[in-house]
């Protein structure tokens, strides 16, 4: 397999950002959250989770549908958005037709200008899942099914197929600090960023399982519950284990690893 490229990132400390000197509270607020400095775009963002993020019911179901869509960069027909839905940079943020968010999951954009989550047509995110755009895109492709208490944030890239099964708490992507330098706390020495995240179509995650930066994941290939994919796997593999291997493949004609 071909070495990842790797390289580091600077990254300002989240406590650095949120209490910064040179920002007044509300513009620490909008940078960090909202995304947009304009005083009439954060009064329509805070009335719609004011009034409408705690909504019980189907009124509630109704009243987001309304009000939540023109807070995006695109939303779809008819979208739904669970109770405690937590929004951040919205305007860097598509969604496809019919897309489901339940209750209390992060749609969270707000890494650097170039930086987009994108949700194609009828995806299911399941209840407490965080979708963070952190300092790379996100991508996930129509028909795929997120599980409770999935995490999944993009550093250096993350792009999911279509039909893709995620089981619960599941974890994708995430941060790899460098650690070379003993005498600097290992969040302020940078991240190292490699290639994207790809996982292909047709892919199923069991649950509990962590899929690595760098990772390729070929179309139609199963994870077994509790593997951590630190390596690429091919098309239509199932693979199990810490780190994962390939145990046979889906395909009959194919002979087993020796």
């Amino acid at each position: 397999m071909p070495s990842k490229n790797t390289e580091t990132l600077e990254k300002e400390q989240l406590s650095d950002q949120l209490y910064r000197e040179d920002r007044s509270w509300l513009g620490r607020y909008q940078l960090k959250v909202v995304g947009n400095r304009g005083l009439f775009y954060l009064l329509r963002y805070e009335l719609a989770q004011l009034l409408f993020g705690n909504t019980s019911g189907a009124l509630g179901f109704f009243l987001r549908r309304m009000f939540y869509r023109g807070l995006f960069l695109q939303c779809g027909l008819s979208p739904i958005f669970g109770k405690g839905t937590s929004i951040r940079y919205p305007q860097r943020i598509t969604l496809g037709n019919r897309v489901a968010i339940d209750e209390n999951v992060l749609l969270d954009s707000g890494g650097p200008e170039d930086c987009r989550l994108k949700i194609g047509d009828d995806v299911i995110v399941s209840r407490g899942c965080v979708l963070q755009a952190k300092t790379g895109s996100l991508s996930i492709g129509k028909k795929s099914d997120l599980g409770c208490y999935t995490v999944i944030s993009s550093v250096s890239g993350i792009h999911i197929g279509e039909y893709v099964l995620i089981a619960a708490h599941c974890y994708i992507g995430g941060a790899q600090y460098q650690s070379g330098n003993l005498d600097l706390p290992m969040m302020q020495q940078g991240i190292m960023v490699q290639d994207p995240v790809f996982i292909g179509d047709d892919v199923w995650l069991g649950a509990g399982s962590i899929v690595l930066n760098g990772v390729r994941i070929g179309k139609g290939t199963i994870v077994g519950a509790g593997a951590v994919v630190t390596k690429d796997l091919p098309e239509f593999a199932v693979a199990a284990g810490v780190p994962a291997k390939v145990l046979r493949s889906r395909k009959k004609s194919d002979k087993p690893p020796q």
